[in-house]
């Protein structure tokens, strides 16, 4: 039978092969199968359908579901294999490089290639929210035009993939919570999780 796989037969097909997601990424085939046994525990905490929905992993990283979250796609779900590779640009191993370019992604909310002003703007909202950190109008709008001064260096009224390579490297912080260190040994992160993996990396 030919036709388009659903999302649901793709995170299927990607559960049933943790070699292959090991190679795209930075985990090894150990640390994937014990990431799929922590994915299968999230993703039932809420709606048992095999994908994380944006809820059950705001539960799980902050103990609330009201708040927005960046790793969740456009419709608020997750799978297995979006799960193993968003996690995997956080891991300490992941180049710097990686990182930058993830981060650009992130920002560029419109898919347009570029960080708009607007989107600089909803991106520090939510980190300041994420943060519970509450500024005045005014210090918001300050913080975003000296951030895209600093960043469009060529005054086009945009950021282009370089200019923000560029403001990354003259400002480390940027990617200080980029890096989760428990990820460096995911089975002694997750001990619970590793029990049942046969895999021998």
């Amino acid at each position: 039978m030919g036709g388009k796989a659903s999302k649901k037969d793709t995170a299927r097909s990607v559960l049933a092969d943790p070699v292959a997601l090991a190679s795209e990424t930075i985990f090894t085939v150990n640390e994937v199968e014990a990431l799929l046994d922590l994915y299968k525990k999230l993703s039932c905490s809420i709606t048992k359908d095999g994908l994380i929905h944006k809820e059950e992993l705001l539960l799980a990283l902050f103990k609330n579901h009201k708040k927005e979250n960046l790793f969740a796609d456009r419709n608020g779900q997750i799978d297995f294999e979006e799960f193993v590779q968003a996690l995997s640009i956080f891991h300490p191993r992941t180049p710097e490089s990686e990182k930058i370019a993830y981060a650009f992604k992130l920002y560029d909310l419109g898919h347009t290639g570029y960080i708009e002003r607007k989107e600089l703007k909803e991106m520090v909202l939510a980190l300041l929210d994420e943060s519970d950190l509450r500024l005045s109008d005014d210090v918001v709008e300050a913080i975003v035009d000296k951030t895209f001064k600093e960043t469009d260096t060529n005054g086009d009224g945009r950021i282009d993939q370089e200019e923000w390579r560029e403001y990354a490297a003259r400002n480390p912080t940027l990617l200080r919570n980029m890096t989760l260190p428990y990820l460096m040994d995911v089975n002694l992160a997750f001990p619970s999780f590793v029990l049942g993996t046969g895999a021998e990396d």
